[in-house]
């Protein structure tokens, strides 16, 4: 998630957290009371008993696509500083058209994350259709940012071609891209909403957040907020640089919003008059963890990290009624809810802001209703990683602090490629959990001088990314055509692709070509680029020696001294019965790379080597010039010939 300060980089994440609370590696549950029974069954079944055909689960590694759905289908080049939606335009979930949903699926896409969804907080006035108008002095950007959430039971009127019928609209799409073969993935935000928070679609009985808090206390496990008892809320104080909608006058602009007694900021702050660098427009929710650190549930016995989501189910339906917080019983309606609409898995911003305990309970509730249901979460502690995929049963978790941090350097001459097998051997137990990815929303565009300097800078660490393990790959919209984030939207700076403001997105509007999506106005090295992720992707979750066995053959290269194997050289293989394949990248952009790369005596033995190996490369689908020579049987060798950024991702055939 990104919430940025104004005060500085506005694209950066806080470098600190104030007074986080909720992290825990104990778990609890709870039995519910016979109406959220009743209510939470009843959802299940609605989402058991949906008709509509749903893809398959992939047998390979997932593709993820994450779109940000507003700015998808935007064809408006305006891209006025602070731009209105009629100024800027804004993108609609009718402008995923099965034209464009295979546009996407050609790219080996299995799941479409639309980032965005849940309507949250707006400067649009829909009042017409009884929305409140939100206040610019606690929204980032014009349009809103997509982690303020105002109303979990609908979605982001601006997307709708009717506003009125917006939830109808987005229940279609979903349609949509199960007919075109992918599944759906959407946001849940569970550490924090906004500030101005209130559905209008919530399911009778079902009480917004805060609707039933007793704001005398500071802290009551059942209260979905914490309080800063005897004082209002006050706007922070904005640097000179910045004004709300960019100084345009706006009826609620003044400085103010109401608020009484404040409550909790969405990153801890308790304070009631919050820093700008703080998320201001986002409150904390409480999930019975006390102001400072103690828990207000029962544990989980420590052997459940081994345990079945059907185990952790029923270790909560056997605690009592009290014991759950409420907030826990809010989100798993909400997810529930969005399974019964027909959404397929969802990625949890900040999850380890959030007690693990509660990831047990909702996860395990989720795989109730949808086994197959596709859970990945924002989580940035290594140290943590394994608590919350083992007792919070999630699927998949971000490997951004190790794999990504260090291609990052890789790539700016800053680290060595030997980091790589490091990295991944510290995960070695997990890596089929750990999601690999370039770009996201939060991270700069690749094609900017703070990142690669351009977009082919960065295929050799696509390719060790998506390749190296049984993960997932997540692709951001916009990367496959080297999308530059350069936009100056309003809200933030240019590097990343604005999600505060309407704006337009050049490279992928070119490919997008009025809705024809056939790179009609894409320049040459866009089309080419566009070709080589398309050839990734698909191999990734096609190869089946990728969801099998790795060996990072960099260590043996490095200790025989290999001449022409350097900082800039990454070879490894992946393998099982069905296939073996040798991959070597080339992280130079100026050198070619010659080298003898040599496989160890147990990777003959485990592959049953024998004379006449041929070798494919699979990234351009023609015999590599060298074969595999093997040297009594003790090892074997291939010559590599690598150009500046190429990489090679070589078949074994033997000929008997």
């Amino acid at each position: 998630m990104l919430l940025p300060s104004v005060s500085i980089n506005v694209n950066m994440r806080p470098l600190t957290y104030i007074a986080v609370i909720g992290l825990s590696l104990s778990i609890s549950g709870c039995k519910l009371t016979n109406t959220d029974i009743q209510m939470t069954e009843d959802v299940r079944e609605s989402a058991l008993s949906m008709t509509q055909v749903k893809p398959s689960p992939t047998t390979g590694k997932p593709v993820v696509y994450q779109v940000f759905t507003r700015l998808y289908g935007n064809t408006n080049t305006t891209n006025k500083p602070w731009g209105t939606i009629a100024e800027n335009g804004v993108g609609k979930f009718g402008d995923f058209t099965d034209t464009a949903l295979q546009d996407i699926k050609s790219l080996g896409t299995t799941h479409v994350w639309y980032t965005g969804v849940p309507h949250h907080a707006v400067i649009n006035d829909y009042t017409s259709i009884g929305i409140s108008n939100d206040d610019p002095d606690v929204v980032k950007g014009r349009a809103g940012s997509p982690y303020a959430v105002k109303d979990y039971y609908n979605v982001n009127p601006d997307l709708a071609a009717n506003p009125a019928n917006r939830l109808a609209e987005f229940e279609a799409l979903i349609e949509r891209t199960h007919a075109n073969g992918m599944q759906v993935i959407i946001d849940i935000v569970p550490n924090h909403i906004a500030r101005n928070y209130h559905s209008l679609s919530a399911p009778k009985g079902e009480a917004d957040f805060g609707a039933n808090d007793d704001t005398s206390q500071v802290y009551s496990k059942h209260n979905n907020f914490y309080y800063v008892i005897g004082e209002d809320f006050a706007v922070p104080d904005a640097p000179n640089s910045y004004a709300p909608l960019g100084g345009d006058t706006h009826p609620l602009s003044d400085g103010k919003f109401a608020e009484s007694p404040a409550k909790w900021t969405g990153n801890g702050s308790r304070l009631a008059k919050p820093d700008a660098n703080d998320w201001y427009e986002t409150v904390k929710i409480n999930y019975g963890v006390k102001p400072y650190g103690s828990h207000d549930f029962p544990a989980l016995p420590v052997d459940y990290a081994s345990k079945t989501a059907a185990e952790h189910l029923a270790f909560w339906q056997a605690q009592t009624a009290d014991d759950i917080p409420d907030s826990w019983r809010k989100f798993e309606h909400i997810a529930q809810y969005w399974l019964a609409n027909g959404v397929d898995g969802f990625r949890y911003d900040m999850a380890e802001m959030v007690p693990v305990e509660f990831w047990s309970y909702l996860n395990s509730h989720i795989k109730h209703t949808n086994p197959n249901a596709f859970i990945l979460a924002e989580v940035y502690n290594p140290d943590l990683y394994r608590d919350y995929i083992h007792l919070g049963k999630m699927d998949y978790l971000y490997d951004k602090v190790d794999l990504y941090d260090s291609l990052k350097a890789i790539i700016q001459g800053k680290a060595s490629t030997a980091v790589i097998a490091t990295v991944q051997a510290k995960v070695s137990d997990i890596e089929q959990h750990m999601l690999h990815f370039l770009e996201n929303h939060d991270e700069q565009r690749i094609n900017t001088a703070d990142f690669a300097g351009n977009a082919f800078n960065a295929l050799p660490a696509m390719v060790v990314s998506t390749t190296l393990s049984r993960s997932p790959t997540l692709l951001y919209f916009g990367q496959d055509v080297g999308e530059q984030g350069a936009q100056m939207a309003g809200f933030g700076q240019p590097t990343r692709t604005s999600i505060f403001d309407y704006v337009g997105v050049p490279a992928h509007q070119r490919w997008m070509n009025n809705g024809k999506f056939d790179g009609g106005q894409s320049t040459p090295d866009e089309k080419a680029l566009r070709a080589y992720y398309q050839t990734l992707l698909n191999l990734s979750h096609s190869a089946p020696a990728l969801t099998g066995e790795y060996l990072a053959l960099d260590l043996l290269q490095r200790q025989l001294n290999t001449q022409g194997y350097d900082d800039q050289v990454f070879a490894f293989s992946r393998y099982n019965a069905e296939q073996q394949l040798l991959i070597a990248s080339n992280f130079s952009q100026t050198e070619p790379k010659t080298f003898t790369l040599t496989l160890p005596k147990t990777l003959i033995e485990q592959w049953q080597l024998v004379e006449n190996v041929t070798l494919i490369d699979l990234l351009t689908q023609q015999p590599y010039e060298h074969a595999l020579i093997l040297n009594n049987h003790d090892s074997a060798s291939v010559q590599m010939q690598l150009q500046p950024l190429q990489s090679v991702v070589l078949e074994l055939t033997q000929k008997h």
